[in-house]
């Protein structure tokens, strides 16, 4: 047998310059890339493979570069099919030499996904079904694991990358790849369906509040409102399902902080994307296999208040430590920020209720309301629509407590008025145009005017 050693120095310049083209260069945000279908796996790819990863040394392998190893890889390929005379023509030969490397250090039929920046979600349900989102949109690819094993092997690539397990005795995995998208894991026996992956792919358009006007998603007033919200350091909450543009949106919001302040971020998985030097990115920690060593978003809210924050940011607020936010918030900690998951903004409200109860049950609830009233500002709900542009549907203002109930004003709602001839919805952005309870504010800031003129119908769009 030809040890992989033996031929390190002997890469054709013919092969390292077409992988190069192939593997080196990134695609543009437009381009679409099309990995080789693996429905029709034939004994003769398989063959092949088997047999180039019995002659290549890990020890050497891992030594390499990714163009080198990608190289050497089609090179024993293509070896292989003339030794063999398989009936594999070059740019099966080449789609192959890839599919491999993608195995070797990579995460295999994922890694096309991964480079295709008109993809935000990819969603694995077992070893042969492979769904992406493309523009709010689920397709189902052609791609396909070999079986479940290969999904698996995959999936520990993942935990291993931060440290962490996928297994039996522990069949749930958190995590994120190293260009920050985040990723689910869940096997059997939890899932009957094999081991499934859900992987919310990190951006690297970086957005803001004029590319939001662009895709549909806020109107030029609404737009201008939210940004002088966030300088003008207001409390917010943004409130949404799944997928509809939650952490999207705060990005952009958390963009108009100054760059003076000290920020202080808390996430289960880090996936913020904050534009300022001075941040202070803290992260949860789950138990050991002992149980034993979890750290909880309370456990870092609560020491977040040790660390002299300007603005605290929670990317998803879920439990106990709503509580000691609305505490942040009423203690001088203004312009603080996070996401809830709730269908609007008073379901928003009344979860948040159940939370700070988690955290205290022995509160009485118009003490709680009380509280969430003094805190909060506004509430942005966001959607995501049936023709796959994510909206802010509403803009609520959080008035005050009369009686039993927190009181809400609707500064922006978006009306639905119909559908277009490609299927994309038609509607407005209608403001309120009314003067909003935190009008002091604004005049401290100098922005009440511009914050009004923003209310006003002219711009709605």
């Amino acid at each position: 047998m030809t040890t992989f050693g033996k031929r390190i120095g002997s890469i054709p310049p013919l092969v390292q310059a077409s992988t190069l083209v192939q593997s080196d260069i990134p695609p543009t945000p437009s381009q679409t890339i099309v990995a080789p279908s693996r429905k029709d796996v034939s004994p003769d790819r398989d063959f092949i493979r088997d047999q180039v990863l019995q002659r290549i040394e890990p020890a050497i392998a891992i030594q390499m570069t990714q163009l080198d190893l990608t190289g050497r890889v089609n090179m024993l390929v293509a070896e292989i099919a003339t030794e063999r005379r398989l009936l594999l023509n070059r740019q099966e030969q080449h789609d192959l030499g890839h599919e491999i490397v993608d195995d070797m250090i990579g995460l295999g039929p994922l890694e096309p996904l991964l480079r295709d920046d008109t993809i935000s979600d990819i969603l694995i349900n077992g070893a042969h079904m492979i769904y992406v989102e493309r523009k709010g949109k689920l397709q189902l690819t052609d791609l396909q694991f070999r079986n479940d094993a290969h999904v698996m092997h995959v999936a520990q690539r993942i935990a291993s990358s931060v440290g962490r397990r996928i297994d039996e005795s522990s069949p749930m995995l958190d995590a994120r790849l190293k260009d920050g998208s985040r990723v689910n894991v869940i096997i059997a026996p939890l899932s009957l369906k094999g081991p499934c992956i859900s992987i919310r792919k990190f951006s690297r358009i970086a957005m803001d509040f004029a590319k939001l006007v662009e895709f549909g998603t806020v109107s030029p007033g609404l737009s201008r409102a939210l940004e002088i919200a966030a300088r003008c350091r207001l409390n917010i909450i943004i409130s949404g399902g799944t997928g509809s543009g939650k952490t999207t949106l705060l990005n952009v919001l958390s963009s108009m902080i100054e760059h003076t302040d000290r920020i202080i971020t808390i996430e289960d998985t880090a996936e913020l994307q904050m534009q300022q030097k001075h941040v202070v990115q803290l992260e949860t920690r789950p138990p050991n296999i002992e149980g034993h060593g979890e750290i909880t978003q309370r456990d870092l809210v609560r020491n977040a208040l040790r660390m002299r924050p300007d603005r605290i940011i929670v990317g998803e607020v879920r439990g106990p430590e709503c509580f000691d936010m609305m505490q942040a918030m009423n203690t001088g900690h203004d312009g603080s920020m996070s996401t809830i998951h709730a269908n609007s903004g008073r379901d928003a409200l009344a979860r948040m209720e159940d939370m700070m109860l988690m955290a205290n049950l022995s509160l009485p609830m118009q003490a709680v309301r009380s509280q969430m009233a003094s805190a909060l500002n506004l509430i942005v709900q966001t959607a995501r629509m049936r023709d796959g542009v994510r909206r802010v549907t509403e803009l609520v203002e959080v008035v005050g407590v009369e009686g039993d109930i927190i009181s809400l004003e609707t500064l922006f709602t978006y009306r639905y008025q119909g559908e277009n001839a490609d299927g994309s919805l038609r509607g407005t952005f209608v403001p309120g145009n009314v003067r909003p309870r935190f009008f002091p504010r604004l005049e401290y800031f100098g922005l009440a005017d511009a914050f009004m003129a923003a209310l006003t119908p002219s711009n709605k769009s």
